[in-house]
């Protein structure tokens, strides 16, 4: 499948931070934005305001190369921010709403191919209408869904995440997210099984922060990764993003499920060595993609 089409679907937005600097951000744009510069070239379906952010960011993906076929222009909703604040060395997210993303027009998306690969978060669901958006994508797939569940309280609903999670394929949560969806079962390994058991799940990716990640298939194999503990680390933010991005170009290029976690893992730990999910250095890139492209 090494030339699996791939959709990504959600917000972008502007992440600021407290000293005043505004990095590009939002799941689903971080995770093409990284796609892309891995020589992918995903379409992002997302939507933006019509006002100086929602342009800088058209600019932005342009200049990088990423298709703006699939981005909506609203004109009476801003492009989303996001403010940031780090404490404690973890991030914490104030969410404007309503923005852009918000109101994604299910009638308006760009032609995507059967089997695309789609990959998709939860902020995104938060409204009708843009869940209405993803809905109508997934009736036209017949191929895999990576959904990242990414929660950000107070923005998500149990019966929401429980009805994208029978359309998934690949599903990626980390040790905070995994209990808050299963309060009634207890024990890490109980409730990757009784996800296994309730859908139709084939792949499980497990992250812990400093402890690594583990992923767990179907068929009951596991791999595990632990990060490496020399990595200078700025902040976390887009950490998981950089994670997913490179699951995503592993299930694409075909690699074995064990290289797969391990460049993922590599990967989330460079992200934390810069500010904010996303750069525009090429050489950041650069090593990664020597070895693996």
């Amino acid at each position: 499948m090494t030339n699996q089409p791939v959709a990504i679907f959600g917000e972008v937005l502007w992440d600021t931070f407290p000293d005043g600097k505004k990095v590009l951000g939002g799941a689903p744009f971080n995770v093409a934005w990284h796609l892309q510069a891995f020589g992918l070239s995903p379409v992002l379906v997302s939507r933006v305001g019509k006002d100086e952010y929602g342009d800088t960011i058209l600019q932005e993906m342009s200049a990088w190369g990423l298709s703006t076929e699939g981005m909506q222009i609203d004109r009476r909703q801003g492009t989303g921010i996001v403010s940031i604040d780090i404490v404690d060395g973890q991030p914490q997210y104030d969410i404007e709403k309503p923005k852009a993303y918000d109101f994604i027009d299910g009638g308006s998306l760009p032609f995507l191919p059967p089997q695309c690969l789609l990959y998709h978060g939860t902020l995104a669901t938060r409204t009708v209408s843009s869940a209405m958006a993803l809905e109508a994508i997934k009736t036209t797939f017949t191929s895999t869904i990576f959904f990242d569940v990414n929660l950000r309280a107070p923005w998500w609903e149990l019966a929401k995440i429980e009805a994208c999670l029978k359309t998934t394929t690949w599903l990626k949560l980390n040790d905070e997210e995994l209990p808050l969806l299963l309060p009634e079962v207890t024990g890490r390994d109980q409730q990757i099984a009784f996800l296994f058991e309730r859908y139709s799940l084939e792949y499980i990716v497990f992250t812990e922060g400093k402890a690594g990640a583990t992923l767990f298939t179907a068929d009951g194999d596991r791999h595990t990764i632990q990060p490496q503990t020399t990595n200078t680390v700025v902040d976390t933010v887009g950490a998981g993003d950089g994670f997913c991005s490179i699951l995503l170009l592993g299930i694409v290029r075909d690699w074995p499920l064990a290289l797969t976690l391990e460049r993922a893992q590599a990967f989330a730990s460079a992200i934390v060595g810069i500010q904010g999910a996303t750069t525009k250095d090429q050489h950041f890139y650069d090593t990664f993609r020597n070895q693996w492209v």
